[in-house]
């Protein structure tokens, strides 16, 4: 069983980063950006929707992550996935009021982003197939 908590725990760390770094980077192509509103706004929906009931900032994946991380024994995990991201990952331990707020601000610049970028394609395509 350990074995199989091993697994989720590095499959949350994979797919939880590359989430993250979607939600940030994923308006850039054109590609994508559709993709990107969706789970910006998934983001958005489990933060302040959920966070009604859960706690403001509440993220389902991370709660997930967390309870996987229990099992195998890890218990050092607190706050929001970005500061515990950053501590692993430098081993600095940030401030974790500014850490909260770089990253308010950093997935609104990212939805601002997105939505204008998304409605300015959506209204290109609708002149384009109107000519």
């Amino acid at each position: 069983m350990w074995c199989w908590y091993q697994f989720l725990n590095l499959f949350f760390f994979i797919f939880h980063t590359a989430f993250t770094l979607f939600n940030i980077t994923g308006w850039i192509l054109p590609a994508t950006r559709k993709w990107n509103l969706v789970t910006l706004l998934a983001t958005a929906f489990s933060w302040f929707v959920l966070g009604i009931w859960y706690g403001w900032g509440y993220c389902l994946c991370t709660d997930w992550h967390w309870r996987v991380r229990e099992h195998p024994g890890y218990h050092e995990q607190r706050g929001s996935y970005i500061h515990f991201l950053l501590q692993k990952l430098t081993g600095a331990d940030f401030n974790a009021r500014l850490v909260e707020w770089a990253t308010l601000l950093t997935f609104l610049v990212s939805l601002v982003m997105s939505i204008w970028l998304n409605s300015r394609d959506w209204r290109n395509r609708s002149l384009s197939s109107h000519k």
